[in-house]
């Protein structure tokens, strides 16, 4: 195989190396694809974020998990990774709405702009995201808000009431969730993801200056 034929990853396996120790901190059910640019398959965390998880998300999930595939380009770390949500798996239709948060090839809109991603992110960060884009679908889906927050909710709390106020009061589509992608959801104070992730991304720096 000539250099020109090899990706990413096997180029830079200190960089390789940062990816996989800062995904296998935050969402170790992520499993590593050594196939052409390389991907991440399996479910994404369910609650990494640094605040506590609102009381009632378990049962807004309802044993509901988010299934994933993030994948890579040759370009990377100059292009983000790309993000599909699997199951669920949205409609063709909300690829057209921006309220959904889904680009028009099916992949998740997780940056406000190119800008947002400067190239020395893992792509555990966009998985961080993610899980939240995925809290955000379940109350868009059963009508509780109108449109996704444009900062999402890994940053922002201003949801963090509703979720609670979703268990509390059931009504439209929450009576009847969407099929489950996963059974015996773990507690999302289980995860304590943020902490592993900055202790895996601290490396960026040293990284980047070896290349």
């Amino acid at each position: 195989m000539t250099a020109a034929a090899l990706s990413w990853w096997q180029v830079e396996p200190d960089l390789l190396r940062r990816e996989q120790q800062a995904m296998a901190a935050l969402a170790p059910e992520l499993a590593w694809v050594p196939a052409g640019p390389g991907q991440w398959v399996g479910l994404a965390p369910i609650w990494p974020f640094e605040r506590p998880a609102p009381p009632g998300l378990i049962g807004l999930l309802a044993g509901r998990r988010l299934q994933l595939e993030v994948r890579y380009s040759h370009a990377f770390p100059v292009v983000a990774p790309k993000v599909w949500s699997i199951d669920p798996q949205p409609a063709l239709e909300q690829r057209t709405q921006h309220a959904w948060h889904v680009n028009g090839d099916g992949s998740l809109c997780l940056l406000r702009d190119a800008a947002a991603w400067t190239g020395r992110e893992p792509a555990a960060e966009l998985v961080i995201k993610a899980a939240g884009w995925f809290i955000e679908y379940l109350l868009l889906s059963d009508g509780r808000i109108e449109e996704m927050t444009s900062a999402g909710i890994a940053t922002d709390s201003c949801l963090d009431g509703l979720i609670t106020e979703a268990v509390g009061a059931p009504r439209g589509a929450e009576q009847e969730p969407l099929k489950a992608s996963s059974t015996g959801a773990p507690s999302p104070t289980q995860s304590g993801a943020h902490l592993s992730v900055r202790q895996a991304t601290g490396e960026i720096d040293s990284v980047e200056a070896q290349r």
